[in-house]
């Protein structure tokens, strides 16, 4: 997750508070949807951005989580995610964020 992103979601979560921010990835590769599920949740394991010792605690899912799908505008959804659906495993990637927010998001949806 690069330094923007990250400090966009601290400030968001300073903001609103971290029972009021849900995070949503997309990634395409699960150890990538991983990685960024720790950033927000325990912190950066870089120690080189915003997050970096900051244990946010965000609940996180992935786009293909079925909670995720389930809320989303299902014409939207043909138009805008359909397509990656058909090409991606979207089970490895759901289940990468899952793992992540199991064991250290503070709050679910």
């Amino acid at each position: 997750m690069d330094l923007q992103n990250q400090q966009r979601v601290k400030d968001a979560a300073e903001k609103f508070g971290s029972d009021n921010v849900v995070v949503i990835f997309g990634s395409s590769d699960a150890e990538g949807a991983e990685l960024y599920a720790e950033t927000v949740t325990v912190g950066d394991p870089t120690y080189a951005g915003p997050l970096g010792g900051v244990s946010l605690g965000l609940p996180v899912y992935h786009i293909f989580d079925e909670e995720i799908k389930a809320e989303a505008d299902a014409a939207a959804w043909d138009e805008q995610v359909s397509m990656m659906e058909m090409v991606l495993d979207t089970e490895a990637l759901a289940s990468a964020v899952a793992k992540m927010r199991e064991e250290n998001s503070l709050c679910k949806l």
